[in-house]
Formats: structure tokens, C-alpha cells, sequence
């Protein structure tokens, strides 16, 4: 299982726009083969602060989500070029043995 946190910090004002772009990409990714969870989150106290939690299968999985047309059309075409800064960290589940 591989996990991925990504925050995404907005051009003033375009919270909005962002918000509008990332329910599209939620209501397509829910039926991705691979993805466990795919959480948005927006700042209460920023409005162009969002934190996204995405759980895949695999690394595979994750690398497959990227290539789609979707995301590509979605987070790379249209919100990158909104955000001021994107960070993304992956992390694996730390589980009892």
C-alpha cells in the first residue's frame, strides 16, 4: 500500500476554481481500479489551502492514476497553473507484525 499526501497553496482567489476541478476529479476517481481513498480537504481558515490524502494499492496503482487522461486534463492542465506551490509526499502505512 502506498499513501499520498499533497498540498496544494492557491493563487489568491482561486480557491474556488481549484474546489470546482477537484470534486470533478473526486466523482471520476472513485472508480478507479487501485484507489483505496482519495480525500480533498479545504482550509477553514485559508480559502486556497487544500490537502489531498490519496491510498493506493501499489505504487503501481498510483503511478497508473497519474498517467490517465483525466488527471492529466484535471491537476496537470487546469489546477497546477492555478497553485502557487504543490507538495506532494508519499509514505507507506506503518502496520503491527
Amino acid at each position: 500500500m502506498i499513501v499520498l499526501t499533497a498540498k496544494y497553496q492557491c493563487k489568491a482567489g482561486m480557491g474556488d476554481t481549484v474546489e470546482q476541478a477537484l470534486r470533478e476529479m473526486i466523482s471520476i476517481v472513485k472508480e478507479e481500479e487501485g484507489c483505496i481513498h482519495y480525500l480533498v480537504n479545504r482550509s477553514k481558515d485559508d480559502p486556497d489551502a487544500f490537502i489531498l490524502f490519496e491510498q493506493y494499492q501499489d505504487e503501481q496503482a498510483l503511478a497508473s492514476h497519474s498517467e490517465t487522461p483525466y488527471f492529466k486534463r484535471i491537476v496537470l492542465d487546469t489546477i497546477v497553473p492555478l497553485l502557487e506551490k504543490r507538495e506532494r509526499t508519499l509514505y507507506t502505512p506503518v502496520t503491527n507484525l
